[in-house]
């Protein structure tokens, strides 16, 4: 009995070791947990007087040959304001290039607030040989921040961005394939 009992906890415990990631991921984008911003369909119902500046970080990773900048480095935005701001990036290789956007919000305990409706983040994204592209992301800051006394002195939120490489997954012939980009993007 006490054999069975250590097995199946040994078993739990396996078990939650590998389901630590998925739950901590979900537990983020719920919640907002380190500045990671909440995902909506649809605009909020109002926007209020209340502007809080929000600045944009654009950054790439180490193994991405890649030039990615915001169109801008801050802009003021009501509470509850539609706002769709771009960021341009340039493949400077001669290769096609694959990369993915890591993101979050500073500081952190805004991440529930920051609501984004499209983001070019949400997808992979392949750039042929020295292409450029501007690639959309489009948010609100809710509403609900000025029921939060702990936001009264807030000001400035910073939405910050990594490009990562992709790792190339073979297809037939041995030649690295990827998901085509999703529609938030413009060739320029």
């Amino acid at each position: 009995m006490i054999a069975t009992a250590c097995g199946v906890f040994v078993a739990f415990m396996v078990g939650m070791a590998y389901a630590a990631v998925p739950l901590y991921s979900w537990f983020c984008r719920s919640t907002g947990f380190g500045g990671v911003p909440q995902v909506a369909s649809v605009a909020p119902g109002q926007i209020l007087d209340r502007k809080i500046t929000v600045r944009f970080d654009a950054n790439v990773g180490a193994g991405i040959p890649w030039r990615f900048e915001p169109e801008r480095t801050s802009i003021d935005v009501r509470l509850g304001e539609v706002v769709t701001v771009f960021y341009t990036v340039t493949n400077l290789s001669m290769q096609e290039t694959g990369g993915q956007a890591a993101y979050n919000v500073v500081p952190t305990t805004v991440g529930a607030y920051f609501v984004k409706i499209n983001c070019f983040c949400f997808t992979e994204q392949r750039l042929a040989p020295r292409e450029r592209r501007e690639m959309a992301v489009v948010f609100y800051v809710d509403p609900e921040l000025m029921k939060d006394s702990d936001q009264d002195d807030l000001n400035t939120i910073t939405l910050s961005y990594t490009f990562f490489p992709l790792r190339p997954t073979p297809r037939k012939g041995g030649v690295a394939d990827g998901a085509s980009p999703a529609g938030t993007e413009r060739k320029i």
